[in-house]
């Protein structure tokens, strides 16, 4: 029965509204986020490494925000970082943009210095 139609569809239709041009929309705004930078990264994987070697890490994360960069490490896959490298440019002038943040939320070790911050990852004993 070649001369019957297929089966119709349901017959709903959907209006969509007016899609503006990109000149009427203006300027794109791009968000700028904060990066570590490629030494900043080599120094905490530098230490990221020799931990996983020694078997007390195993994962890690990467955020970018908007006004701080987050290097979260872990000791399995579970929900919460057990250390958090963190680096914030608007804490430059005052104790440093850098910071380790513990398990529990307390600040470890801030400075200006990243390898300095690092080291309190290095004596860092995981139960």
């Amino acid at each position: 029965m070649a001369d019957q139609p297929d089966e119709i569809a349901s017959g709903l239709l959907i209006d969509f509204p007016p899609v503006a041009s990109p000149a009427q929309r203006g300027p794109a705004r791009f968000v700028a986020a904060v990066s570590f930078d490629r030494k900043e990264l080599q120094t905490i994987l530098n230490v990221y490494g020799r931990k996983v070697v020694d078997g007390e890490w195993r994962d890690y994360a990467l955020d970018f925000l908007r006004d701080r960069a987050l290097f979260s490490i872990y000791k399995r896959a579970s929900e919460r970082p057990l250390y958090v490298v963190e680096k914030n440019p608007k804490l430059r002038n005052k104790q440093g943009q850098y910071m380790v943040i513990g398990q529990d939320g307390r600040i470890l070790k801030r400075g200006h210095d990243l390898s300095t911050v690092l080291r309190v990852l290095e004596l860092a004993v995981v139960k």
